[in-house]
């Protein structure tokens, strides 16, 4: 596939995704389907939700139609098409009446097995010289890692921007890492027509947000960026590597944050506002320095040590540790996991 044609759609995507979201946003208002502040919210004013419904539509029609002109081989879609378009449905009734959790984690492993099941499963595995082959445990193993993806996403989706920058700078990160690694136009289409229609609706949700991702927009992102991360272990072993360098803040925050609530005896699965970004973001008073700051950790940090990886002059193991060390610190000292204690008033009092 030429520059021109990937291009041509992700410039489509990004149009018709900044449409939809404004139609979405509509819709939200009409049928009041807001974000209403709580003690656990990040936001202070209601808000509409939904609007990765734009994302979810966007992504399917415009890969659909590249696959349907020959330009995109069927194989690269019906397993990350068919599993996000389950968890986008799964996300929608929760954003619409709530569902209970099991029946949502039912939704999201049924997705995740759709999905292995048509790009082949986890490929062996290379850690330093070693090749592991992981059989059915890592196919066990990548389900597991399919659903956590997708639902760290959610979780990380608490401030404006930020999940939609982390999409976009890992989507187009990754296209880098392809373009020096060779790889085929096909594996190149579908994160670009991802990381365009998330510019499109990244317009809306700029702080301040016009309207939220909600679970339908975060579960879908967040599917695909795992897919994404496997199907790229098919082509080079070191780019899964790569991938998990790249999503390296949103893995370490969400990881570190609920390890720490569950030593505690929390429910760590329950709704919180405790993770390393909530607490910054009320240090500063504004969602956007936060949201800015993770664009630039990964540009400036993660992207480097992950081409490193990719062009394989740095393993992937020992790169993977690199990366990781000093956002582990930086979530601990924002203080990931930490009991939420709202600011004090000038009267002294909590607010």
């Amino acid at each position: 596939m030429n520059l021109f044609i990937l291009g041509s759609l992700s410039g489509v995507s990004c149009l018709l995704s900044w449409w939809l979201t404004g139609r979405v946003r509509r819709y939200a208002l009409d049928r009041r389907l807001l974000d209403i502040p709580n003690p656990r919210s990040s936001h202070s004013v209601a808000t509409p939700r939904g609007g990765g419904m734009a994302i979810v539509v966007t992504t399917l029609a415009v890969t659909i139609a590249a696959a349907a002109l020959g330009e995109l081989s069927w194989r690269h879609v019906w397993g990350p098409l068919g599993g996000g378009a389950l968890v986008a449905v799964v996300g929608f009734v929760d954003d619409q009446r709530h569902l209970r959790r099991r029946w949502r984690l039912l939704g999201h492993f049924a997705a995740a097995v759709w999905v292995l099941t048509f790009v082949g499963g986890l490929p062996p595995i290379h850690v330093f010289d070693a090749t592991i082959d992981p059989g059915w445990i890592g196919q066990a193993l990548a389900a597991v890692y399919l659903v956590w993806l997708l639902n760290l996403t959610n979780f990380m989706d608490g401030i404006d921007g930020i999940a939609a920058i982390e999409v976009i700078t890992v989507t187009f990160g990754a296209e880098l890492l392809y373009a020096l690694s060779g790889a085929p136009g096909d594996d190149r289409v579908m994160p670009m027509v991802l990381a365009a229609a998330t510019v499109g609706f990244l317009a809306w949700n700029w702080p301040p947000a016009k309207i939220f991702m909600g679970d339908t927009g975060s579960g879908f992102v967040g599917l695909l960026l795992g897919v994404l991360s496997l199907q790229a272990a098919r082509l080079s072993p070191p780019l899964l590597w790569s991938w998990l360098i790249l999503l390296g803040v949103f893995i370490v925050d969400t990881t570190v944050t609920l390890v720490r609530r569950a030593m505690r005896g929390e429910r760590f699965y329950e709704a919180h506002r405790s993770h390393a970004y909530q607490h910054a973001a009320e240090r500063r008073g504004a969602h956007m320095p936060i949201t800015v700051a993770v664009a630039a950790i990964n540009i400036c940090w993660l992207l480097p040590v992950a081409v490193l990886v990719a062009l394989r002059i740095l393993d992937g193991t020992i790169g993977l540790v690199v990366a990781y060390t000093p956002l582990v610190a930086a979530v601990l000292w924002l203080g990931a996991g930490a009991p939420h204690t709202p600011p004090l008033s000038s009267a002294g009092r909590h607010v």
